[in-house]
């Protein structure tokens, strides 16, 4: 296996930006939540749709900039274009004064993301040795998870030095996202040039070239995606345990702390067995965090339940990246990983709207229970199609 320390630079390059963009992300979004229901008086089925709603913006820019990406063969512009815009909205979260202007934050924090998305996957895979692509996709994955637990442990820290106000917390979080942007501009170079498609990627006679594995490995994510909904509700589940406000964050925290110390070794494990396997094996994971999250009420559960939500995304995010990696032509990567993450963000919009939906109705117990359910479909799901189509545990070339 190989190690990390001689994976290309640019690969390292990307994971610290992910990270310091996710550094400042999530200072906002462990808080966002708490901010919306408390201090702007939203309704809990609003917190689900706001975050559906901007998660699947993503997603639907992610087509077009992947597509495009592949069409002018050059990803870092647009990967510089998504990273700067998020970096230039992050202090409307702090200057909001309502519902409205908080969702036309996220939604265009989330066009940059969309922006960002598809070309920097498909960078990595224009950078990454063939062999150790699961172990380049892992790597990011871990740095970029590592700001996602850091970002919640700032914003926890900050908090109480501003004594609860929560505005002030969202203006230091713009620093690490500016950060970001000036370490891809100066450290990261553009690909080498490659082969363009003969046509636009979205075209049919180019969309038919993605091969039958990459639709069935984007089937099985989405339908993965239904069942573990957005973030918000592990902080909601953690305030309704009675944490107080100031250790809300601690939900995400354990998470991606979990993850991130599972994603590069997961990675680099991928690289030597069967990848359709490993997913199988990760999905029971996240049926029993469910299944603990709904079940019981007290700490320890809570703590449970995080520690299964976080290895099970941990074996699974940078996995399914490089499923989508092995899947696709090479120069229609960036096409790829954007149809990717239209379905699986349209996915997570419905569940994260039923998610609220069902919470609101019923409590946690129903969101939860639901989510597994969901879980335990895709893994039905993802035997069904092993069965049918032979090569989808050895999609690496």
């Amino acid at each position: 296996m190989r190690n990390p320390s001689r994976l290309p630079r640019a690969i390292w390059a990307l994971g610290f930006v992910s990270m310091l963009m996710d550094i400042s992300s999530e200072m906002i979004f462990a808080l966002l939540p708490v901010f919306m229901v408390s201090t702007l008086g939203a309704p809990m089925a609003a917190v689900g749709v706001i975050e559906g709603v901007a998660e699947a913006t993503a997603s639907v820019v992610k087509v077009f900039s992947g597509a495009l990406s592949d069409w002018i063969g050059r990803r870092k512009a647009l990967a510089v274009a998504g990273y700067g815009l998020a970096a230039l909205v992050k202090p409307l979260f702090a200057l909001a004064p309502g519902l409205g202007w908080v969702m036309a934050a996220r939604f265009l924090d989330r066009v940059g993301k969309g922006l960002r998305g598809a070309p920097r996957d498909a960078m990595i895979a224009d950078f990454a040795p063939e062999n150790a692509r699961g172990a380049a996709y892992g790597l990011r994955q871990a740095l970029d998870l590592t700001g996602s637990f850091l970002g919640p442990l700032g914003a926890m820290a900050f908090i109480w030095v501003f004594s609860g106000n929560i505005r002030a917390v969202f203006w230091v979080a713009a620093l690490p996202a500016a950060a970001s942007v000036l370490l891809l501009m100066l450290v990261v170079r553009e690909p080498a040039a490659r082969p363009r498609p003969a046509r636009f990627p979205l075209q049919r006679q180019e969309l038919l070239r993605l091969p039958s594995s990459f639709w069935i490995v984007t089937g099985v994510a989405a339908l993965l995606t239904l069942a573990r909904f957005s973030d918000a509700f592990l902080i909601l589940k953690a305030q309704a345990t009675g944490l107080h406000v100031a250790l809300v964050p601690l939900a995400l925290v354990g998470v991606n702390v979990v993850s991130s110390l599972t994603a590069y070794p997961a990675g680099r494990l991928s690289d030597r067995v069967n990848r359709a396997g490993l997913l199988a094996a990760a999905i029971p994971v996240l049926v029993a965090g469910d299944l603990v999250l709904a079940l019981t009420g007290g700490p320890l559960g809570l703590a449970l339940g995080i520690v299964l939500w976080g290895l099970h995304i941990g074996l699974t995010q940078g996995l399914l990246a490089t499923l989508v990696a092995d899947a696709a032509p090479a120069d229609l990567r960036g096409t790829a990983f954007g149809l990717f993450n239209l379905l699986t963000g349209v996915a997570l919009l419905l569940a994260s709207t039923l998610a609220g939906v069902l919470w609101q109705a019923d409590g946690p117990r129903a969101t939860f229970l639901a989510g597994a359910a969901l879980a335990a479909l895709s893994l039905a799901a993802l035997a069904h199609a092993r069965r049918r189509v032979a090569g989808l545990g050895a999609i690496r070339r």
